[in-house]
């Protein structure tokens, strides 16, 4: 009999969940166990049933309230989702011992700096979002020793409209396209953040660590490069001062990934090129 390690996955039917399970889907060494909606991970008693149930290996956690503006709109859910719920699952994982896998964001920094931002940077969010995804970092720190905190960028991929889908939506409503110029970071696809996780899954590495595609850029230099691969490249892209409650410059450092040597990110224009090719984004 195949000893299999198994997988707790939530959030699966979000955009790094998919792509997990795509990764996982024809390796018969794991096997998945999947949650979404029907285990609200802000619901402890639920959380710890399921895990006494599944007993999974590992437990990666990509469920959370994503959308900004409705963290905004109401800052309980966002907490209640991204910091209570990320409590439950290390609570989880402390009782089975096991290693807990939690997803971050490059928004719990401020964005008021002009250097990229490594894991021994202090983070200062500024928004609902990016202050809760930090309340869930450090509930994991101090409830469970078996963490990887894994902080990405301007996430893209298969599952909902993202970045992506409203950009090409603009151009082929034939619609100019407004974004600001003052926000930086570095478009990252799904699938190569999922590259990485599974590579944590059987590795021996703990903490925090940055895992964004490399390279940075202007989310109007993100569209424009969209527009551009995807035969828009007529279609204007203007450029304005964002949001003051928006952090801006939120390049990440990979530092420990590049220190440890345990996996590198892929460039972000060829990946970008990669994803809009694979999907059928591209006119042929």
């Amino acid at each position: 009999m195949i000893n299999q390690t198994s997988i707790w996955i939530t959030g699966a039917e979000g955009r790094l969940g998919q792509a997990l399970c795509k990764e996982y889907a024809n390796n018969t060494d794991f096997r998945l166990v999947t949650s979404d909606t029907d285990v609200p991970v802000e619901d402890l008693d639920e959380v710890l049933r399921f895990a006494n149930v599944a007993k999974p290996d590992v437990i990666i956690n990509c469920a959370g309230l994503t959308d900004t503006v409705k963290c905004e709109e109401d800052p309980d859910m966002a907490y209640t989702v991204n910091a209570l719920g990320a409590r439950n699952l290390a609570i989880a994982a402390r009782r089975l011992d096991v290693k807990l896998i939690q997803l971050s964001t490059d928004d719990v920094f401020g964005g008021q700096g002009t250097h990229a931002l490594n894991e021994f940077d202090i983070p200062t969010p500024t928004t609902i979002y990016g202050k809760s995804k930090y309340a869930g970092e450090k509930l994991v720190e101090s409830l469970t020793d078996k963490h990887v905190i894994v902080r990405s960028s301007w996430n893209y991929g298969v599952a909902s409209k993202d970045f992506v889908d409203r950009i090409l939506d603009l151009a082929k409503a034939r619609q100019s396209v407004e974004l600001p110029f003052d926000a930086f970071s570095t478009p990252t696809s799904a699938n190569a953040l999922a590259g990485f996780v599974e590579k944590l899954v059987v590795s021996d590495e703990y903490g925090i660590f940055h895992a964004s595609c490399e390279g940075g850029c202007s989310r109007a230099d993100w569209a424009r490069e969209i527009l551009r691969t995807c035969g828009y490249a007529d279609i204007a892209v203007h450029t304005q001062v964002g949001e003051t409650q928006q952090p801006r410059f939120t390049l990440l450092d990979n530092m420990m990934m590049r220190i440890t040597g345990v996996y590198a990110m892929p460039e972000w224009k060829m990946e970008l090129h990669t994803y809009l090719k694979e999907n059928g984004y591209v006119k042929e």
